[in-house]
């Protein structure tokens, strides 16, 4: 009998059953990674998205869809991995902020198509510069499909039906929208993923559930965190916590720039959140009353909190000092987190200052709830996080709204190279900003390539792969493939060092030999006999060499 409302019991059986209909078929959506590398990993990233929310609402007592969506959008949030696994997460978290305006705990069919619709929306705001020919394409059209079919649609598989076989189309055109799929003969990875996710639902609808022994409920993890203290003296520049929420005036006409461009001049860790007509303020000021009067301008205070930061670190020291059984380690005043895989990565970075090392990167892509962790574990006033690949600053910058109460800046590096020379540049006797400015003059003036092996024929930008070659990545592009792994990173370096050049660090992986290391080095050498060369046994997989020119 057909669906005419989703209830939360029923809502609970498709996602669950889209989680795991993803979880067996992600090796296939890993696959359809644009570069030939065997770093595909966005089939992966989004099934253990999709088990992190299951987890979360398997074992919860409700009936309602609000309360089965809302929990299953925290949970989605916090296990977060990759740009996918966060698209996906927002995705979710619009199907919930229109769910949640329902009356009671079941959706109409209409409701359920407004839901969808909310999920595309939210999915698009979420990127800064959305692309067409991804995953946002194939959510965006399957729900305006639906959206003006609703008079037409009169049940829950109708909408459904109707939704997949729209965003079977959409992801068959991907290649046409997005010419580097088409180049690599690819479908886009987000999208196809997401249609395993609906294919479950589907399934669930027809009372074909998948066995829970085929997906564990516990979502996967891989965070290790390798921390070293940094202890140092506490400067409190802003000296007063200021908290407030307004009741505005004229919500529709109020823009959150009115307060952020002038609070950013006057302090620092500002969070400005607007939820219809309340808007909510976090900043660190030493003018705690022009932050108020203000926020006046554009309505009602209705709660406040100053607190005085530099009086209670004086209490806690007068504290210590009386109560010699309690030690209070001091708070430093930065912090860094960063991403790395290699034993002999994680220990370079650890000497240029980092204190918190989160193993992940290409294939591992670490979680939100990872970087929220760290953050919380690092007693430091300003932190510093490098996500080391492009895959991974989604997930780092979801720290920003979930630890609302620290100083925290992403810098988004791409690769580990950048990451690593970044911290070349990091002064902790500098302040937050002045340091953000110049990791990043940094990042953008360097060099950095990687060199690993092809796991499939194909052509991309007009450079031949064929399976087990040695391909040579940089600038987020293959430059070079052949069978020889000097050859490639010769022809890298090539590419890459000229007379201005002054400094490059090769960190070689597991599986370059000495001899393959030096004739690099050799090569590094007779481009350029002034530059200096910082070799570094990185033991990281997957990359025989990571190579930063400066």
């Amino acid at each position: 009998m057909a669906n005419k409302t989703v209830s939360g019991s029923l809502f609970k059986k498709m996602v669950t059953n889209g989680a795991v209909n993803l979880k067996n078929n992600h090796k296939e959506i890993d696959h359809l990674n644009v570069f030939p590398v065997p770093d595909g990993d966005t089939g992966t990233n989004m099934q253990m998205t999709m088990m992190a929310g299951v987890k979360e609402v398997h074992n919860l007592d409700s009936q309602s869809i609000v309360d089965i969506s809302k929990i299953l959008s925290r949970g989605l949030l916090m296990g977060a991995r990759g740009n996918s696994g966060v698209i996906l997460s927002q995705f979710f978290r619009g199907v919930y902020s229109e769910i949640a305006k329902i009356d009671n705990g079941s959706a109409t069919v209409q409701e359920f198509i407004q839901a969808l619709v909310g999920g595309y929306q939210m999915a698009y705001r979420a990127v800064m510069d959305p692309v067409e020919g991804t995953i946002l394409t194939v959510v965006r059209e399957s729900a305006e499909k639906v959206l003006r079919e609703q008079p037409n649609l009169n049940s829950v598989e109708e909408v459904l039906k109707m939704y997949l076989e729209q965003a079977n189309e959409t992801l068959i055109k991907t290649p046409d929208l997005l010419p580097v799929l088409k180049e690599a003969g690819v479908v886009d990875s987000g999208g196809a993923g997401f249609i395993k996710i609906i294919e479950g639902w589907m399934m669930a609808l027809n009372g074909q559930m998948l066995s829970e022994s085929e997906a564990s409920l516990e979502a996967p993890t891989m965070e290790h965190f390798h921390g070293a203290e940094m202890l140092g003296n506490v400067d409190i520049k802003y000296g007063y916590c200021t908290e407030f929420i307004v009741k505005l005036h004229n919500p529709e006409k109020f823009s959150e720039d009115f307060m952020k461009n002038p609070l950013s001049q006057m302090g620092d860790s500002l969070v400005v959140v607007t939820d219809d007509d309340l808007l909510k303020i976090h900043v660190h000021t030493n003018q705690p009353g022009v932050a108020l009067t203000l926020a006046q301008k554009y309505g009602d205070l209705q709660t406040m909190k100053i607190e005085n930061m530099r009086l209670q670190h004086s209490t806690i020291m007068n504290m210590d000092q009386t109560n010699p059984n309690k030690v209070e380690k001091a708070k430093a005043k930065f912090g860094i987190i960063a991403v790395a895989s290699g034993e002999g990565i994680h220990e370079a970075f650890k000497e240029l200052g980092v204190q918190t090392i989160i193993d992940g990167g290409q294939t591992m892509n670490p979680s939100t709830e990872a970087f929220v962790k760290a953050v919380e574990e690092l007693n430091a006033e300003h932190i510093i996080i490098l996500p080391n690949n492009k895959n991974i600053i989604l997930s780092a910058e979801q720290t920003l709204d979930l630890c609302q109460d620290r100083s925290i800046r992403v810098l988004k590096t791409k690769s580990i190279a950048q990451g690593y020379s970044s911290l070349m540049a990091f002064d902790p006797t500098q302040e937050l900003d002045d340091n953000i400015e110049e990791m990043t003059a940094i990042v953008d003036t360097m060099r950095s390539a990687e060199i690993t092996y092809a796991v499939r024929d194909t052509e991309i930008n007009g450079v031949k792969i064929k399976n087990g070659e040695f391909i040579g990545i940089t600038k987020g592009k293959i430059l070079v493939s052949t069978p020889s792994r000097v050859e490639t990173a010769q022809k890298l370096l090539d590419d890459m060092i000229n007379e201005d050049r002054e400094i490059i660090t090769i960190f070689h992986g597991v599986d370059a030999k000495e001899d393959e290391v030096l004739a690099v080095v050799e090569y590094a050498k007779k481009l350029n006999p002034d530059i200096e060369v910082d070799l570094i046994n990185g033991k990281q997989e997957i990359y025989s060499f990571i190579i930063a020119v400066e």
